[in-house]
């Protein structure tokens, strides 16, 4: 009987069974939830392409653009994205029906960028009781920054509550003896601008007060009636809460009607492609807070944050205007998705996505004005807290030298 002895040398034996060692604890450190392998990350959305609020579909249409030149480098650590940005024409059922299907058909490893006060709100909780991330909404609801009930939902704008009372604030520094007319949407957007401001005032003590108040819904065709009725007050200030084309109307209105109110405008509202559709001379005046940097003018045409959305946009969405901020709003998101998704490395679970999106507390947004950064922290889901007052000049926005807060 033969024994065969292998010719194989000691040194090299050792060396597979050191590598065969290392490849398993590195499978083993790779985790996956749904939505997640080896070699794909499934993301979801749902934003307006359609109805009342399609303006700020781009913001989708951006996001597929980023993760197509993302997936042409390679993808993010290795995998290549799969993103779904699905049309829910800013209603709340079909909000909640393309939210479903993302989550139980898609099977999607998180959403990000979702928008709209009314359509979030009424998904929020399903997300929540799924354990699903639901990061970077485009609304400033007050209610996202609940980490203790709702700690898988984040807001990606400054807190409308935090814009309201800045605002107020203002309007005390410059007009002690304000009369105040208010426009505001009728949802939960509207009223979360509302009563903050209100407060401030009431709080002041001061001669200040609100003198006449309108709401207007997404699904009315003007607010003409509503801005004659708030222009016979004889407010000298102009609360105008209003989005997409409601505040191009608004905004062209008062300026028909004679009205020349201070009028303040929320900073979700004040992209370049809204104020272009009410016409620029007639935005002279408004004043807003601002936090972000601006696309298709002067002084930022070198930036190179701008530099590099303009190279995307020229080469995936030449049928987007240079100046659309709304779209630049889009790509400073979705590159704060990207962002979150390559710190979670090989860790692509909904648990690990949610940590690192709430600890992205310093990280700075392409979009962001310098000095502004996210300021998240696993007790705080602010967004940012840093913000800037200032005045549109008919061509460009006079920002204020400091930041203010409320």
């Amino acid at each position: 009987m033969k024994i065969l002895l292998s010719k194989r040398p000691i040194w090299a034996t050792l060396i597979a069974a050191a590598l065969s060692a290392a490849t398993a604890v590195s499978a083993a450190d790779k985790k996956y939830d749904f939505g997640a392998s080896d070699t794909e990350i499934k993301l979801g959305q749902t934003v307006p392409h359609s109805g009342p609020g399609s303006l700020y579909g781009v913001v989708g249409r951006v996001g597929e653009a980023y993760f197509q030149m993302l997936n042409e480098k390679g993808g993010i650590n290795g995998r290549k994205i799969k993103f779904f940005s699905m049309d829910d024409a800013y209603s709340a059922p079909k909000a909640v029906e393309a939210t479903r299907r993302l989550v139980e058909q898609e099977e999607v490893l998180a959403l990000f960028g979702s928008l709209g006060t009314a359509p979030q709100t009424a998904v929020h909780k399903y997300l929540n009781s799924k354990g699903v991330p639901q990061l970077l909404l485009n609304t400033g609801a007050s209610k996202w920054n609940d980490p203790k009930n709702n700690k898988w939902t984040m807001a990606g704008l400054p807190l409308y509550p935090t814009e309201a009372r800045i605002l107020a604030k203002y309007v005390l520094s410059v007009k002690p003896n304000a009369k105040v007319a208010i426009l505001y949407q009728n949802d939960d957007f509207g009223r979360d601008f509302l009563g903050p401001f209100k407060q401030v005032l009431a709080d002041a003590g001061g001669n200040a007060k609100v003198v006449a108040e309108a709401t207007y819904d997404l699904t009315d065709p003007t607010i003409d009636s509503q801005l004659i009725n708030l222009a016979k007050s004889g407010a000298d200030v102009f609360y105008n809460i209003t989005t997409g084309k409601a505040t191009s109307q608004s905004i062209r209105k008062v300026v028909e009607l004679g009205w020349k109110p201070l009028q303040l405008l929320s900073a979700g509202s004040t992209g370049r492609s809204i104020l272009s559709a009410a016409g620029l001379e007639n935005a002279a005046g408004i004043v807003a807070i601002r936090y972000a940097k601006e696309v298709g003018v002067p002084r930022w045409e070198n930036d190179p944050d701008v530099m590099a959305f303009e190279e995307l946009r020229k080469k995936y969405l030449p049928t987007v205007d240079p100046d659309n901020t709304i779209a630049f709003a889009g790509y400073g998101q979705v590159v704060a998705m990207a962002e979150i998704l390559r710190r979670c490395g090989d860790d692509l679970t909904r648990a690990n996505v949610l940590k690192q999106a709430t600890t992205l507390n310093g990280f700075h947004s392409p979009y962001m004005l310098d000095g502004v950064t996210y300021s998240y922290t696993p007790d705080d889901y602010t967004p940012m807290k840093t913000l800037f007052i200032a005045q549109f000049n008919g061509k460009d926005w006079d920002i204020s030298d400091r930041p203010v807060s409320e």
